[in-house]
């Protein structure tokens, strides 16, 4: 009965989705889940810490959390079977302990040196991602592999282009001052995330096109809704917080804007991993 029934499905064109449950497909999702949690509590740690650095007192209690969460996420990834594999496995330790020696020195340096090695650590944690993503790229199928590209290679870095310019300028508002060196930093930023974004919407409009049964409405919302919100944070950073001109802005709100746009882009990010999963069930599953 099942043979025929495999039959049936090939000759009405079903073959498009995974007959069987990919289960390495499912795994793979969870993983890059939670890889995208530590990511994100990492650029959180560094913006917020930053802009205690200069001066906002009120991001301290904020740097904790966060740094709980860095330490939730590792636990995660640790415990699924992605991490059985000694090249995911001896990155992902490496990090592990690179950021436990950093978080705990952090707020005893000068703080333009802790932004630069947070950054550092998660750029390690990108080049994971991406090895995440050819690693595991076998166990996908097409659709698997086009949805797990654009969120380890598209949407994760310009989550972090975002990240970086809501910490650095929220640090140059809450100290009330910008060198030349961080105008040289921001307007490379506000090219990369043009771009990115740019990126991210094509890629996104096509696999939608081609897929629409694994994606909501609202998904096609979220992206109108981030193009709006990083032209009006790109602006908003190129006129004032490039400028100088910071008189009457707030820090702890100039990073509350770029985090409403990561988070975002999470929804985005999401939706991917819960078509991954979707697909992954196939249309049998013994």
């Amino acid at each position: 009965m099942r043979i025929f029934l495999v039959i049936a499905l090939l000759v009405f064109g079903l073959q498009a989705k995974s007959l069987l449950n990919n289960k390495e497909q499912e795994s793979n999702a969870k993983y890059l889940n939670q890889l995208k949690n530590l990511v994100i509590a990492t650029q959180k740690t560094r913006g917020l810490t930053n802009s205690y650095m200069n001066g906002n007192e009120s991001a301290l209690l904020l740097i904790q959390a966060n740094k709980r969460d860095m330490k939730k996420a590792i636990g995660e990834m640790e415990s699924l079977p992605l991490s059985e594999n000694p090249i995911v496995s001896n990155r992902a330790t490496s990090i592990s302990q690179s950021l436990i020696k950093l978080n705990s020195k952090a707020l005893s340096q000068k703080a333009s040196k802790t932004f630069e090695e947070y950054t550092e650590q998660i750029q390690q944690i990108l080049m994971l991602a991406q090895t995440v993503s050819k690693q595991g790229s076998k166990d996908l199928n097409k659709f698997g592999k086009q949805a797990t590209n654009i969120m380890m290679e598209t949407i994760l870095p310009l989550t972090e282009q975002i990240g970086r310019m809501r910490g650095m300028g929220a640090g140059i508002i809450a100290k009330h001052k910008i060198s030349k060196q961080q105008k040289f930093a921001l307007q490379g930023m506000l090219v990369e995330i043009d771009n990115l974004e740019s990126k991210l919407q094509n890629q996104m409009s096509a696999l939608i096109a081609s897929n629409q049964h694994y994606y909501k409405s609202t998904t096609t919302r979220d992206l109108s809704d981030l193009h709006t919100m990083v032209k009006a944070y790109s602006n908003l950073t190129n006129t004032k917080v490039l400028s100088g001109n910071v008189s009457g802005m707030n820090s702890s709100e100039y990073f509350d804007k770029g985090t409403e746009i990561i988070s975002t882009l999470m929804k985005v990010f999401d939706a991917n991993r819960k078509a991954i999963v979707t697909d992954s069930k196939g249309w049998l599953d013994f």
